[in-house]
């Protein structure tokens, strides 16, 4: 037969192409085999890190309700799961424990004694609020109660223009608007003068932070760091340990003033923005041995986002201003216990007549809704004031179902209606006052790392009384069945934002 034969040619044809699909199948059987291999590679390393990441949750559990949802949602959709334990359940901080090791806090009762800074009295009528600091109460201090955004940034700023030696400027949010310029603007001014200055900011608070902010103040000679900046831990475009946040605000100078309080780094804070109009928050600025204990917290914070020591002076003696007695407590992840819960609950527990709280974001957990009702329904007077208006919508939403929870059992919500409030103040009787940064939310108590300064001079307790009667004068007092009188729809939603609480 000749190879010229068309019978021939299609015969070989289609052997060729045979031939070919059968090469095409072998190819396309190797490519799935070998993609069903990666994904056997794949989900065996999703179940992998979900077994890890279910025994470090059972191992370093806090509450046993959100470990069990952790391991429930690791054990059946681990492909979503695992990814947002390792965001928001990952709690890694034995490396800021070592710090303060490091820097000897269990050492600083014992020197402030020698130093002759402890108020003995104070200390044994508050036991549990010194054990959680870590610290005494400290005598010989001046404070000064800032009220709202311009008498706080005044202050602040002429607290900077005195510095001589060293400044201490950390911040949640700091924005590049207005006042971020001002504030930018009176650092660099010393920093030209030869102080030193360290600016500490969290990174998710300070997310929109501009790069041409930041190099002018590293032009400048300023320190800048980000809280997690050098925590590389699954950073992807930014810090992934997003969840756990440095919500302090303190500025410290020369190691003898500092100032604490509600207030950001933001046009808002100081009343110029349209949606909030007047920002009702609290600051208050302290002189005395209280300013060495507070310059501590930030050279913790310093050490673990840098990696860096900040030497501090060695002195035989610290000046004492004033009469008045602070305790600088300082809280967060690092904590063994979730002891913020712990010295709010304590003081709910000490009142005998009156316990006000002004708070942002009401999403408290079990034990603090506990401990509130309980002072309510031995009769104390227990009042909790909040923002009419919202920031944040799913955290205003839960602050309604657990405004209800409350009521019900006799603590009485009041509702802020002269622009937003964002003050964390809280009056115990005649007999002690805090201001710091934490917020009465699960947040403040268990995730960010915070600062309060609790006070017990009768000249400063009168003043945040005086404050507080003016702030309840700009406020409506919620009724027993406001929740339920809202739509349907609204205490579902409202309900299920409280389902979000334990990262609220």
């Amino acid at each position: 037969m000749s190879t010229h034969d068309p019978a021939l040619q299609t015969g070989i044809a289609d052997t060729r192409r045979v031939i070919q699909d059968a090469a095409t199948d072998i190819t396309v059987v190797d490519m799935v085999a070998n993609n069903l291999g990666l994904v056997a590679g794949a989900l065996a390393v999703v179940y992998i890190t979900a077994v890890i990441c279910a025994v470090r949750e059972i191992m370093y559990s806090r509450t046993s309700q959100g470990s069990v949802a952790w391991l429930l949602s690791l054990f059946f959709i681990p492909y979503v799961t695992v990814p947002l334990y390792f965001v928001f359940g990952w709690r890694s901080f034995s490396d800021y424990a070592k710090i303060q090791i490091t820097l000897g806090r269990s050492e600083r009762a014992r020197r402030a004694d020698e130093l002759g800074l402890t108020d003995h009295d104070e200390t044994r009528d508050w036991p549990v609020l010194s054990r959680v600091a870590g610290v005494p109460f400290l005598a010989g201090n001046t404070s000064e109660l800032l009220i709202d955004g311009n008498a706080t940034f005044t202050a602040m700023k002429e607290g900077i223009a005195r510095a001589e030696n060293v400044i201490f400027f950390q911040f949640f949010a700091i924005h590049d608007d207005a006042l971020g310029r001002e504030m930018a603007d009176a650092l660099i001014a010393r920093a030209k003068d030869g102080v030193e200055i360290y600016f500490l900011y969290d990174d998710v608070g300070s997310h929109s932070l501009s790069n041409k902010y930041i190099e002018r103040l590293t032009e400048a000679g300023i320190k800048v760091c980000g809280f997690n900046e050098n925590h590389k831990f699954l950073r992807v475009l930014g810090p992934m340990r997003l969840n756990y946040r440095n919500h302090r605000k303190l500025v410290v100078i020369d190691y003898r003033e500092a100032f604490v309080g509600g207030h950001n780094v933001a046009d808002q804070y100081v009343g110029r923005s349209k949606r909030f109009g007047r920002w009702r928050d609290t600051h208050v600025r302290i002189e005395g041995p209280a300013a060495v204990a507070c310059a501590l917290s930030f050279v913790e914070d310093w050490l673990w986002a840098s990696g860096n020591h900040i030497d501090l002076p060695q002195v035989s003696e610290v000046p004492m201003p004033g009469d008045e007695s602070v305790l600088v407590m300082p809280t967060g992840p690092a904590d063994k216990l979730e002891e913020c819960a712990i010295a709010f609950v304590e003081a709910a527990a000490q009142a005998k007549r009156r316990l006000w709280i002004t708070t942002p974001y009401l999403v408290p957990s079990l034990d603090v809704q506990t401990a509130l009702a309980a002072a309510a329904m031995r009769g104390v007077d227990v009042r909790i004031l909040l923002p009419e208006k919202r920031d944040h919508w799913t955290v205003w939403l839960a602050s309604h179902a657990y405004e209800d929870t409350l009521v019900q059992r006799g603590v009485k919500i009041y509702r802020y209606t002269d622009g937003f409030l964002h003050q964390k103040v809280t009056l115990l009787d005649n007999d002690l006052v805090s201001i710091g940064t934490v917020n009465f939310d699960n947040r403040s108590f268990q995730i960010n790392f915070e600062l309060t300064l609790w006070f017990t001079h009768e000249r400063l307790i009168s003043k945040v009384e005086k404050m507080l009667e003016e702030d309840f004068a700009h406020s409506r007092l919620t009724w027993p069945d406001a929740f339920q009188s809202r739509s349907y729809i609204f205490q579902v939603f409202a309900q299920g934002a409280r389902l979000l609480s334990p990262i609220l």
